[in-house]
């Protein structure tokens, strides 16, 4: 097994053992974290008890955090005519149809978010097998199928975060970076994990959420108590 950095060492010193932690206390012990040369992704982390494998029970949706991702990213649009024109005036950087399918195609995905008017899905879904496993899939549940282009291009900006179970039963999310405030990453935190407990599956019975986990880059995972998302 290779052997923790000294820098994580000293980040899991600040972690007791076997104890659940309150979301103000998990963040606040996020903070006192030795920080690295870079600055870290903060993420929250639930293992839900649902079955991945049944359609009905999947769980999915996006969420607006109040005090963005802090990440620039970068938005791909699937649209001609005025929804396009739209698109690139609201910052999106990459726009076009056909000639954009086309580089999919030929292995281009340097974007985080695909956007897609609904009349251009028909020739988008032809590059699903390239944008499907890496999760750029334009999807109207959350909202990046849609003709108001402008619209979408800006809440994705802002902050907006797309969230989807893994074959693990895992829904997780990025809520800011380290060198946020511990209120922003208080409320960015409080409003993932309210929307992934709002997410509950109809079909789904039992303890829908068995565990969640607030975590730094290279840093080891914090507990939290599960009155933070009961209450949620």
């Amino acid at each position: 097994m290779k052997n923790r950095s000294k820098r994580y060492e000293k980040a899991s010193a600040l972690v007791q053992a076997g104890k659940s932690y309150g979301l103000e206390e998990a963040v606040g012990t996020v903070k006192k974290f030795p920080a690295p040369k870079f600055d870290p992704t903060v993420t929250v982390s639930f293992h839900l008890g649902v079955d991945p494998r049944k359609s009905d029970q999947m769980v999915r949706g996006s969420v607006a955090l109040p005090h963005g991702t802090g990440k620039n990213v970068r938005v791909a649009v699937f649209a001609a005519g005025a929804a396009a024109e739209a698109a690139e005036a609201a910052g999106a950087e990459f726009v076009g149809f056909e000639d954009l399918i086309k580089r999919v195609q030929g292995g281009f995905t340097d974007f985080d978010v695909a956007i897609a008017t609904p009349d251009a899905m028909t020739e988008v879904r032809k590059i699903a097998r390239v944008l499907g496993p890496r999760g750029l899939m334009p999807n109207p549940k959350t909202g990046t199928v849609t003709d108001d282009t402008a619209k979408a291009v800006k809440e994705v900006k802002a902050g907006r975060i797309d969230y989807k179970l893994d074959k693990n039963g895992n829904v997780s999310g990025a809520v800011g970076k380290a060198s946020f405030s511990e209120e922003a990453l208080l409320e960015n935190a409080r409003a993932f994990i309210d929307s992934v407990v709002r997410a509950k599956p109809a079909s789904a019975k039992g303890n829908y959420v068995r565990s969640v986990t607030v975590a730094a880059s290279m840093c080891p995972g914090i507990p939290l108590e599960s009155g933070v998302y009961t209450k949620a």
